[in-house]
C-alpha cells in the first residue's frame, strides 16, 4: 500500500482471512476484466493462492524473479520460476532448440546500487510496522523478524573488513596449491529454493550431508571449500559448525571456510562444485567446472550436471558439455531472460520497458518453442 503509485489506478486492500482470498480475487478480476496478473516470486502463501486461482479462471500468470544469468538480467516466466518453471528438463530439447536460436544480444549495462536496495528494505520494514493495525491478519513469509535480521547484518558487515584480506589469501592459496578442491557455495538459510524445492530443511542440514559424503568418498588429498552467501545475515555460526563437523567426520584440516571473496577464480581451478539449486551452479557451468545439483534446478540436465549421486561425484565428476551449455544459454536468454534490474533507475526502466513489451505478446517465447 505504501509503495502503490496512484497514477497507475486505484489500489485494493485485502484485510480478510487467507482462505477468503480466492473469492476476493475472483470478484476483483471480474470487475476489471483481468486477463493477466504479474507477481514477484511464486512461493509466498498469497502468491501460491493467487496463481492457482488465476489458472482456474483462465488468467495468465507472469512471474518475475532475479535473473538466472546476472547481473544485467531479470527472469520473467509464465506460471512459475525455478522449480515451477515450464522449461523442460530435457537435454535433447535444449540441443535441438538452442541450435536454431541466434546468439543473444549484449545487454545494456548498469550498476546496481546496494545502498538503494538497503534503503528500500528498511522502508519496507518501516511500512510493515503498520500491519498490526491496518492488516491485522497479515503474516510475513520471512523466517526471522526485521530487528533480528538487521542486527545480524550489522554484526557481519562490520567484520567483513577483517575477513576480506584473510579470505583473499585463502583463495589465492587454493588456486595456486597442488591439492584438488571442491567448492560448496552456500545459499541463504531461509531461501525458498531450499525450503520449497529441495528435500533439505536448511543449510545446516545441507552442510552436514555434503561434508559426510566428502569425508567418506572424496580423494584423501582433496579439500572442500565452503563459501558463505554474500547476503547471509550472520545468524548461524557456520565456521563453528564446520569445525565441529570436521572433528565428527575425522577430516580436520581438509575444509576451507570463506565468509567473503570472489567465486570466479575459485571455480576456474576447482575439481568440482556442489550445490542444491543455487544460481551459482549456472556460474560454475559458465566456468566449465564439473557440477552436481542436489535437487531439480532448471540446469540439471544430463551432460551439464553430474547424473549420478554425490558419493560418486567426488571421483567421477566430468566437465559440462560446452555445446550443450551454449544451447542451454541461448535458450534461457531467448525465452525467460530480459535485460533489466530492480535496484537502480536504469535497470528499473529497462525492466519496465522490456516486461511491457513481453506482456503484449499473445504467446511467450518459451510457449512458442514448446
Amino acid at each position: 500500500m505504501a509503495y502503490w503509485c496512484k497514477s497507475a489506478g486505484p489500489g485494493h486492500n485485502f484485510r480478510g482471512k487467507l482462505e477468503n482470498l480466492p473469492e476476493f480475487l475472483r470478484e476483483l478480476w471480474q470487475r476489471h476484466g483481468t486477463t493477466d496478473q504479474i507477481l514477484f516470486g511464486d512461493q509466498r502463501p498469497m502468491h501460491l493462492i493467487a496463481i492457482e486461482e488465476a489458472r482456474k479462471q483462465g488468467i495468465r500468470n507472469h512471474v518475475l524473479e532475479e535473473g538466472y544469468f546476472r547481473p544485467h538480467w531479470i527472469t520473467l516466466e509464465r506460471e512459475g520460476v525455478n522449480g515451477y518453471s515450464l522449461l523442460p528438463q530435457d537435454a535433447d530439447w535444449f540441443r535441438e532448440v538452442g541450435n536454431r536460436l541466434p546468439q543473444p544480444a549484449k545487454p545494456k549495462r548498469f550498476r546496481p546500487s546496494f545502498k538503494r536496495r538497503a534503503t528500500h528494505d528498511v522502508l519496507y520494514h518501516l511500512a510493515g510496522l503498520g500491519n498490526p493495525a491496518i492488516f491485522p491478519r497479515y503474516r510475513t513469509h520471512a523466517p526471522v523478524t526485521a530487528p533480528v535480521e538487521y542486527a545480524g547484518y550489522i554484526k557481519r558487515f562490520t567484520q567483513l573488513r577483517w575477513w576480506k584480506p584473510r579470505d583473499a589469501e585463502r583463495i589465492e592459496a587454493l588456486v595456486a596449491g597442488k591439492k584438488p578442491y571442491y567448492v560448496l557455495p552456500l545459499q541463504l538459510n531461509g531461501d525458498a529454493q531450499i525450503r520449497n524445492h529441495s528435500h533439505f530443511s536448511d543449510m545446516v542440514e545441507v552442510i552436514e550431508y555434503i561434508m559426510a559424503s566428502f569425508a567418506r568418498h572424496a580423494p584423501s588429498d582433496s579439500l572442500l571449500c565452503i563459501k558463505n552467501h554474500p547476503l547471509d545475515m550472520g545468524l548461524i555460526d557456520y565456521d563453528g559448525l564446520i569445525k565441529r563437523l570436521e572433528k565428527r567426520f575425522a577430516i580436520a584440516g581438509r575444509t576451507v571456510y570463506l565468509e567473503s571473496g570472489d567465486l570466479n577464480p575459485l571455480l576456474d581451478a576447482a575439481a568440482g562444485t556442489v550445490t542444491v539449486n543455487s544460481t551459482s551452479g549456472i556460474v560454475a557451468l559458465e566456468h566449465r567446472c564439473p557440477t552436481i545439483a542436489l535437487s531439480q534446478p532448471i540446469y540439471r540436465l544430463d551432460g551439464l550436471t553430474f547424473a549420478g549421486g554425490l558419493d560418486d561425484f567426488w571421483r567421477d565428476a566430468q566437465a559440462p558439455d560446452e555445446e550443450l551449455f551454449r544451447c542451454f544459454h541461448r535458450t534461457i536468454m531467448h525465452t525467460v531472460q530480459l535485460n533489466g534490474g530492480y535496484y537502480c533507475d536504469t535497470g528499473i526502466q529497462l525492466a519496465i520497458d522490456n516486461v511491457a513489451t513481453r506482456l503484449e505478446e499473445p504467446t511467450s517465447p518459451l510457449e512458442a518453442l514448446l
